[in-house]
């Protein structure tokens, strides 16, 4: 028998138990949010995916973005900046999610009132869309109707209530509280996942692609000499494969488009209006072009070149057929998704070989570039001539519209620059002394690539060796064989085209209408 006064320690019960507010306001916030966006991605995937609401923000966010922040994004994520800018509006969505939270335990109309502006940001972003409808906004609706019917379910979990004994501490009910929360979860997770499922399903591009045959070219691209390739290891394939292809465009998600549907207008100043199919297009003929292609987002020496086979049908007599009338100067295209993209008149009807592309490397043109037919006119920078995922042409003039990029500032007319690359030795690496090959590829669309120069630190130019360049709308390979002598070295490299014009040493960024300079590496002979 005891003879202490202590009081015996108390036997722990399960039921009611203290909690953290922060936690629980974090609990509340975040799974309401992510019961939202999960019906709602499930809703859009039934009804249309560039619905979905984060999409639509973040599509919002490319728009509105300043062009230095644009810039920063593509120089430093390169073609992941949309990976980015979604990860960074989810980050956004649940840093708010968690003040929501914890408005939600001071006042639960706090929170829904959070949630219904969140909404209404949501619908606003969504019909800013320019091929938006009012069906659009029923993925944002329905997730933040269930997203507030799942705040209040948490939130009365999270509820305390006064406890027993002196002082009466305000107690959770702990294991109602985590058996509400995991149901959330798997709500939102369960959501999200068959949202997923169904988008895949739904995706008719994939099904629509493989289902096209693409005939015969009724003139064929001419084999490629033995001389194009420089032989040297380390230099870009002479045809960029197509998963190695850049992709830059501000579409988040790959448009989806059946063949089958699809269908191309032409219209504007033009006598004569027209729209084809997709098999109207093909059964003019298609021809095979190699052409070089690249992007004026491109840095001095940047990945955002490369070149492929295209096959296509030549632009420029379905606008002659159209009858375009006097005083015209720029052909408008425009995407499924609203991109509008301005082209001169003239580049499409000076013989050049523009085309309405729906074959890339001998395959029915990639989902990513453009499928069913994207646009692609030799020698412009892929904002002015390479519109994807093309629906309509629309004969006009430059003051008349300003198509997407020029609104934001870029040049309404942007003919390719001369440039040059280094692509071996790679940037600080480290050779042997004795004999190293430098080499790279060079490009001047239209105008072709007659001479290659390379500078060792500050000695003089000497004059690499070109590979064959088959056409003037094509890079060309290029080597110099250095004696290299042990140290620290900076290698320098500029190009010059058929109009005898040599590359500038001024660096210029590409805003408004290409970068310019000299490409340059630093390496270490030992």
């Amino acid at each position: 028998m005891s003879t202490t006064n202590e009081p015996r320690p108390a036997t722990r019960r399960p039921g009611p138990s203290r909690s953290v507010p922060a936690v629980r306001g974090l609990v509340v916030g975040v799974l309401s949010a992510g019961v939202a966006l999960g019906v709602a991605h499930l809703v859009a995937a039934l009804v249309n995916t560039a619905a979905d609401p984060v999409l639509a923000v973040g599509s919002v966010a490319v728009d509105l973005a300043p062009q230095p922040v644009k810039a920063f994004a593509i120089r430093t994520f390169g073609t992941n900046d949309k990976v980015a800018l979604l990860a960074g509006v989810y980050t956004l969505l649940a840093l708010s999610a968690v003040l929501l939270g914890a408005a939600t335990l001071r006042r639960r109309r706090y929170g829904l009132a959070g949630l219904a502006a969140f909404a209404g940001v949501g619908v606003a972003a969504v019909l800013s869309r320019p091929t938006a409808t009012p069906v659009d906004v029923l993925p944002v609706l329905a997730g933040a109707g269930i997203g507030m019917a799942a705040m209040l379910v948490v939130a009365r979990a999270a509820r305390t209530v006064p406890g027993p004994g002196p002082g009466r501490p305000r107690l959770l009910n702990r294991r109602q509280f985590l058996a509400t929360a995991a149901g959330t979860a798997l709500t939102a997770g369960a959501t999200a996942a068959i949202g997923q499922t169904v988008g895949r399903r739904s995706a008719v591009g994939a099904r629509s692609r493989a289902a096209v045959r693409i005939p015969p070219p009724a003139q064929p691209a001419p084999p490629l000499p033995g001389g194009v390739s420089a032989g040297v290891d380390g230099v870009s394939a002479f045809l960029t494969p197509n998963r190695d292809f850049y992709r830059v465009d501000t579409a988040l998600t790959v448009p989806q488009v059946d063949v089958e549907t699809w269908r191309l207008t032409l219209d504007g100043a033009v006598d004569r209006p027209r729209t084809w199919t997709f098999d109207d297009l093909l059964a003019r003929g298609v021809v095979e072009r190699d052409i070089t292609l690249n992007c004026v987002s491109n840095e001095v020496g940047g990945p955002y070149v490369g070149t492929a086979r295209w096959t296509g049908i030549p632009l420029a007599p379905l606008l002659r057929e159209a009858g375009i009338r006097a005083g015209q100067n720029q052909l408008v295209s425009r995407s499924v998704e609203g991109m509008t993209i301005g082209t001169p008149l003239e580049a499409v009807l000076d013989g050049r070989d523009a085309l309405l592309v729906v074959a890339m490397n001998g395959e029915a043109l990639p989902l990513e570039h453009g499928f069913p037919v994207r646009m692609l006119v030799p020698g412009l920078y892929g904002y002015v001539g390479a519109c994807k995922w093309l629906t309509s042409l629309e004969v006009t003039t430059f003051d008349a519209f300003d198509p997407y990029w020029v609104r934001r500032g870029w040049a309404a007319e942007a003919p390719v620059k001369t440039a040059s690359r280094i692509d071996t030795p790679k940037p600080f690496a480290r050779r042997r002394a004795g004999p190293v090959m430098i080499a790279g590829v060079a490009w001047a669309q239209r105008r072709g690539i007659t001479a290659v120069e390379v500078q060792i630190d500050d000695g003089p130019w000497r004059q690499a060796r070109l590979a064959d360049g088959p056409s003037p709308d094509l890079w060309r390979q290029w080597t110099y064989r250095w004696d290299a002598t042990a140290g620290s070295h900076t290698l320098r490299v500029r190009a010059t085209d058929a109009t005898g014009t040599t590359q500038t040493d001024q660096r210029a960024a590409p805003f408004p209408d290409g970068a310019t300079g000299w490409h340059s590496t630093t390496v270490t002979i030992t």
